[in-house]
């Protein structure tokens, strides 16, 4: 039996090791990424990797120029170029969420440029995290954000009275390829879903997301989808990874889908694998409805590995990093569209 003198040689002896241990995990480079859904998200991750890509940037700071970037795109089915509602009104969606659990989210507001940049004054300068509707704008135009002039882009309003003489409300599947859709593709009545969502890690190994959105197109005024709701369509936790979706955004609040994904992530599953039992837990609810709707999720863990997973085929997302930047298919339940 070893003598107590022998055993805390013993561990004397072991310090120094675990010690080089841990200065070999704190010493470990961590490379900077950022993924954003579809292929519109080839632009947004080329603005955050602007930010990301610096000695200093903080995926915060670059997850925010990324949204901005496709809001300020009028043309863009996501900012104030977006569709209206079925009342005539372009209604916007954000929420914005760093490594330390601060998040700040608004929605269904209105004739603001960048709600991305009002969710983020409403982490840091609000005691809140979700402001709506006239209270959101009031408060955005109390931080110094302009008031818009209210109008539809020459596009949104063309679609709009096409939509108008039918008034048909059809979600049509993927709609939203391509980030920014040509009119014919909407001339029919057909609803789109026009939301961006990215996430990045930063070289000092912190992650951050954000979300932004007009919802679907001629939705009934006041709804409110994923998107802005922390938890549902975005969370980020900085010890596991950070998770984002796209998609008919009632489906992903029924599994709060985003902090769902986390907590399997958390349990040891990889990106890609959680986001797939995600969506079966989606389909599972209702498969008949499932094959009628397109949902899809983003992951990103802790060590900057990713993965996807879509109900329907044909979903794409985005990655930049050091070595490459391109553009990811997705696997998907269903393995044709029906």
């Amino acid at each position: 039996m070893p003598s107590r003198r022998k055993f805390l040689q013993t561990a004397a002896i072991g310090l120094p090791l675990i010690a080089c241990k841990n200065m070999a995990k704190s010493n470990t480079v961590i490379k900077p990424i950022v993924i954003a859904t579809w292929d519109g998200g080839f632009n947004v991750n080329k603005a955050a990797w602007e930010v990301l890509n610096k000695a200093d940037g903080l995926a915060l700071d670059a997850v925010e120029a990324g949204a901005i970037s496709i809001e300020n795109d009028i043309s863009c089915c996501v900012g104030l170029g977006a569709n209206p509602d079925r009342d005539g009104k372009v209604t916007l969606d954000a929420c914005i969420m760093d490594h330390q659990f601060n998040c700040g989210s608004v929605a269904f507001l209105e004739r603001i440029k960048n709600p991305i940049s009002v969710a983020r004054k409403v982490m840091e300068s609000s005691p809140h995290v979700f402001l709506v509707g006239e209270g959101a704008q009031q408060f955005a135009l109390a931080q110094g954000f302009e008031l818009q002039d209210g109008k539809l882009s020459a596009k949104a309003q063309s679609e709009y009275e096409s939509w108008l003489i039918k008034s048909e409300y059809s979600p049509v599947i993927n709609v939203e390829k391509g980030a920014i859709p040509a009119p014919q593709k909407l001339s029919n009545g057909a609803i789109n879903h026009d939301t961006m969502a990215l996430v990045a890690l930063d070289s000092a190994g912190n992650l951050a997301g954000a979300c932004t959105t007009s919802g679907m197109a001629f939705k009934m005024h006041g709804r409110i989808g994923d998107s802005p709701i922390i938890g549902s369509g975005l969370y980020v936790d900085n010890e596991v990874g950070a998770v984002t979706a796209t998609g008919q955004g009632e489906e992903v609040i029924r599994i709060s889908g985003a902090s769902y994904i986390i907590s399997l992530m958390r349990s040891g599953i990889a990106p890609k694998e959680a986001c797939r039992k995600a969506v079966e837990k989606i389909v599972n609810i209702n498969p008949e409805k499932a094959k009628t709707l397109q949902v899809a999720f983003i992951a990103l863990d802790k060590n900057g590995n990713h993965g996807a997973f879509a109900i329907q085929p044909e979903f794409t997302y985005c990655v930049r990093d050091l070595e490459r930047e391109e553009e990811l298919k997705c696997d998907s339940y269903f393995k044709s569209v029906i």
